[in-house]
């Protein structure tokens, strides 16, 4: 064997093992790298209780119970499937019945979602291209979350929206 033969065949061993273990990492990694899990798909996947994961949905108005402590129980849902959670601690101050929001824990036993960290979601109409997809084709989708500025009920003479010294509409974020 050459000197040439011997360094590409390096190179080339080389290179496989990276490739092996960039693929071992990816597919370890390959249900963490999703931000959240809705009801419907932690009910596909079948998620075993105690492993941890964050749920996402929005709160089920009429759901949310006060308990003592600090404990709260509410559902999350995503239009075709539900799943209760149980919380002890303080809420975000945008938490609230029909809002989105964004749990971190872990199923028990009984298959409630005990959750260790909620997270309130701001805004719908701020939401990642496939959940907008996801909610178009499931048939929830609303106008509103099509991410038009609102002008706060000012408009000028001619019913257009009101505009700025810069002439962007007032509301408008940049």
């Amino acid at each position: 064997m050459t000197r040439k033969q011997r360094r590409m065949t390096i190179i080339g061993g080389s290179l496989a093992v990276l490739a092996l273990a960039a693929a071992l990492v990816l597919n370890a990694l390959r249900d963490s790298i999703v931000f959240f899990s809705t009801p419907t798909m932690v009910a596909e996947k079948h998620v075993e209780p105690g492993k941890r994961f964050r749920l996402g949905g929005l709160v089920q108005p009429g759901s949310l119970q006060r308990g003592d402590n600090l404990a709260v129980t509410f559902e999350v849902a995503d239009g075709n499937a539900k799943l209760p959670v149980a919380f002890k601690g303080i809420l975000p101050d945008l938490f609230r019945e029909g809002q989105g929001v964004v749990a971190e824990g872990a199923l028990d036993a009984n298959g409630v979602f005990k959750a260790d960290t909620v997270l309130a979601k701001h805004d719908e109409t701020y939401m990642p291209k496939d959940v907008a997809d996801a909610l178009k084709k499931q048939g929830h989708w609303k106008d509103d979350y099509g991410g038009k500025p609102s002008d706060g009920g000012k408009t000028s003479d001619a019913g257009k929206p009101a505009t700025t010294a810069q002439g962007n509409p007032q509301g408008a974020v940049r």
